[in-house]
This record gives C-alpha cells, structure tokens and sequence, in this order.
C-alpha cells in the first residue's frame, strides 16, 4: 500500500505561490512598461520608425505567445522548476541586451530572448503552483496568480513610470535582469520539484504555428505603411491561413500532439480561451494607448503617467476575494457577460476624452475596466486549467498563456494600426508621421494644434474600435457559455490507430 507524501507546510506553499505569482506578473508588466516607454523611446537617439515601436512591443509578445505551449510542454517533460529557472535566466540576457542596444535591431533581438525566456515562464508558473498547492486550495491560488497577471500590466506602468523618470528607457529595461535573478532564487527555494512525462516536444508542429503566427501579426503591422491591397499584406495574410491550416492537420495526425486542437471542441474550454484572448486584446491595446494620451495628449510626465494606472490597478488586486464571490451569487456565465461589458463600455467612454477632459473621468475609465478584468480572468483561468488532466498542467498554462498573448499581440497591432493610419491622414503636409516627430516638429501655435487634433483623433478612433470588439467578443464568450453544457463535456477522440494518445478527458471540475 503507497501513502501520499506529506503536504508541504503552509508556510513554504505560501511563499511558493508568492514566488511564481511574481514571476507571472514580472514577464506581464514587462510589456505594459514598454508600453509607457514608446514616447521615450520615439525621442530617443535610436530614432525608430512607428512600424519599429509597434514590434518594440510585439517582437516581445509575439515570440511569448508562439512558444509559451513549448515553454510549458518542456516543462512537463523536463521538469516545471528547472525551465522556470531557465526562463528567468534568458529573460535577464534579454533584457540586459536591449539596456545596451546601440541600434533598434539589436534592441528588437534583445526583445525576442526576452520573449523566449517569458514564454519558458509563464506557463511554468502555473504548472508549479498546482502541483505545489493541495486541491483543496488550489481555485484561490488560482485566483491569486490571475490577479497578478491581470495586475501585471499596471505594476509594469507604476514601476516603469518611476525608472524611466529616473533613468531614462535604458534603465527599464536593465533593471529587469536583477528583478529575474532575485525570483530565480525564490523559486529555486520555495517552489517544489514535480513530476515529468514522456511527451514529445514537436519542433516541427511549434515552428509552424510560430511562422503563422508571424505572418499574421506582420500583415496587420504593416498595413497602414504598405497598404492593404498590397501584394505583401495580401500574401502575409495567406500565408497565415496556409500555415495554420498546416499546423491543425499536423497535429490532428499525431499521436501525442503538443497542442491538440481537438481541445477546442470542449465547449466551455474554447469560451474561456477565447475570453482571454478577447480581455488581453483590449487591456493591452489600452495601454498602449494610455502613456501617449496621457503624455503627448495631455502633457503628464512620465512618472505622472506610471502613476495614473493606479485607479486601473486597484480593483485588479481586489479580484482575488470580488470575483468568487459574484459568481458564488449569480454564476460565471453572468459575471464574464458583465465584465466584458465594463471593460468594454469604459474603452468606449475613455474614446470621449479630449485635450482638457478631467483626469477624474479617465480614472473612473480605468476603474471600470480594471473592475471588469478583475471579474473575468480569475473565473477564464479556472475553467481552462480545470479543464486539462493535472498530470499536463503545463501544457494548461501555456494555453492560457498563447491565448493572453497572442489576445495583448493582436491588440496592440491592430490598435497601432488604426491609430497610424487615422493620425497621418489628419496631419498637415510634410509633418513627419510618428508622434514625436510631429510633435517636435510643431512645438507651438497653430501647426501644434493640428498635429494634437490628428492625435486625439487617432486616439478616440483606436479606443473606440477596440471598445467595440472587446463587446461583440464578449457577446461570443457569453453566447457559448449559454449554450454549452455546464458539465464538461469529453473531448472527442479520433479514429483510433496504434500509439494514438490524446490527453484524458476533462471531467473534473
């Protein structure tokens, strides 16, 4: 007869989540940060195109979201901890190449080690902390690490705001490497060693998904510069469809598939990752607008503007004990429907706001919509990783992960998009096109007038666009919450073939 090992103490698990929650948040405000670093960066003697300070921001993001189901599949086979730690280690090379960049494409490849090492981090995050949280405790540590999440962005606009004032965007991106280092020990001490399994790691079926993923976000990016009836755009967008089409069929016939699409027949597992993705794409469309509005807009300084997501912050650290206890009264389905329709009403609102609005109208924006995500994620991370066997807890967090990512990665582009091109038709001729050429272009009078209209323009046209999406996602999540079952359904399985092995059917709740 075998006994469970013991339970580790309540202190050591506590400090376990702590760790890994961290960990979470740090790789998440490190986009958020840049975010609020654009500005400095357009001024800077690195001079980047628009087109390069959208890929500031997605070179990071996209490589996160196309090898965050590797990250946590290699952490299964080889081990959650180790990969955590290895993670954390390239996360701070990284950074540290991008602190030292003399060109923008030394800072861009900077950005992509960095993205390889935040998508070797998060889903392993989540991994370890359900193996090292007893099941009966395991929904609130769930809870807890998609508030940090969730918070992730708007602590990454508090504590960049403050090392950009102090040291301008070098310091940012420096200052990661130790903050990685100081978790790495954390984790090496508190979190506990897991079990591994056999599953293949499928380079070919990663490369695939990784390329398509690619071409996607390139042909949004680029569109506004190229134009969309181009040749290139046109064929960006064919080969995303090409390859992903590729991609399904390659795992369909595999045995073991890293990611086998056949989970999305599971009908609240498809609502809840498309929840994600749907939150993600309008939470980090809006911070990427919110540190130009408040900056150029309305004149705040950099550390004002790091600052002034505190309203946006706050109800997301309070989601921990809010979201349990609304669905506990009216149900998961109605707490998502009523999240998406705060965050995406306060896009909506915030799309109003001009050069003199009040600041208190933005801030109860930001309440709204930080209240909104602080209801949603907790309950859309749960229903996923409930969904997945335990024993592939870390190809669970690296769905969760690729839907958040690939969600913040579409958000940003298309958010750039709109505004790029809503900007440069309102400016005056031979005005440079990014935002801070024109500004610097137009200090004063009348020539400063319109390139601000040009840029509140942009803005309002952005948030609107993105508040509009963010609801009718909304209305899909909910629709397919209403008409799924409220049990899970099995996922259905393939004809079956020797050495065929899909993942166990999600039957617990």
């Amino acid at each position: 007869m075998t006994t469970s090992p013991p339970a580790p103490p309540r202190a050591r698990t506590a400090l376990a989540v702590a760790a890994v929650t961290a960990c979470a948040a740090l790789v998440v405000g490190f986009v958020a940060s840049v975010n609020l670093a654009l500005p400095v960066l357009g001024r800077s003697d690195l001079h980047p195109s628009t087109a390069a300070l959208l890929w500031t921001v997605d070179s990071y993001v996209l490589v996160f979201a196309c090898l965050v189901i590797p990250g946590g599949a290699a952490g299964d086979r080889f081990g959650r901890k180790g990969v955590l730690l290895a993670g954390l280690a390239l996360l701070s090379v990284g950074a540290l190449l991008s602190a030292g960049a003399p060109t923008t494409a030394v800072l861009l490849l900077g950005r992509v080690i960095a993205g390889a090492g935040a998508a070797a981090v998060l889903p392993n995050t989540i991994a370890c902390l359900v193996h090292a949280v007893p099941v009966e405790r395991r929904a609130g540590a769930i809870a807890v690490w998609a508030a940090a999440v969730g918070a992730g962005g708007s602590i990454g606009n508090l504590g960049g705001g403050a090392l950009l004032a102090a040291g301008g965007w070098r310091w940012l991106f420096a200052a990661v490497a130790p903050l990685a280092l100081l978790l790495a020990v954390a984790v090496a001490v508190a979190v506990p060693v897991s079990t591994r399994t056999t599953r293949p790691l499928r380079p070919l079926a990663t490369s695939v998904l990784t390329l398509a993923t690619l071409a996607l976000l390139f042909g949004v990016i680029e569109g506004p510069e190229l134009g969309w009836a181009s040749a290139v755009v046109i064929g960006a967008f064919a080969v995303a469809a090409l390859l992903g089409t590729v991609w399904a069929r390659i795992e369909l016939a595999a045995a073991a598939p890293l990611l086998d699409p056949r989970l999305f027949a599971i009908p609240r597992l498809r609502s809840a990752a498309l929840g994600l993705a749907v939150l993600f794409f309008g939470l980090f469309a809006f911070f990427y607008v919110n540190a130009s509005y408040l900056q150029f807009g309305r004149g705040f300084d950099v550390l004002t503007t790091g600052l002034s997501i505190l309203p946006l912050a706050m109800p997301m650290m309070l989601g921990t004990r809010l979201g349990p206890w609304v669905v506990a009264r009216i149900g998961s389905t109605a707490t998502v429907a009523i999240a998406f329709a705060m965050v995406g009403g306060g896009l909506l609102a915030l799309s109003t706001a001009g050069a003199t609005t009040p600041y208190a109208f933005w801030a109860a924006g930001l309440v709204v919509i930080g209240g909104g995500g602080a209801l949603a994620m907790p309950q859309l991370s749960t229903e996923i990783t409930g969904a997945v066997p335990a024993e592939q807890a870390g190809i669970a967090g690296g769905l969760q992960s690729t839907t958040r990512e690939l969600g913040a990665a579409l958000g940003v582009a298309v958010i750039g998009t709109v505004m790029t091109g809503v900007f440069t038709r309102g400016l005056p001729a031979g005005t440079p096109h990014t935002v801070a050429g024109a500004f610097a272009a137009a200090p004063a009078g009348a020539a400063h007038d319109a390139v601000l209209a040009a840029f509140l323009g942009a803005t309002g046209t952005g948030l609107a666009t993105i508040g509009i999406v963010t609801l009718l996602g909304g209305v899909l999540v909910t629709a397919q919450a209403l008409l799924s079952p409220r049990s899970r359904a099995p996922m259905p399985t393939p004809p079956s073939r020797p050495g065929s092995a899909l993942p166990a059917s999600p039957a617990r709740s």
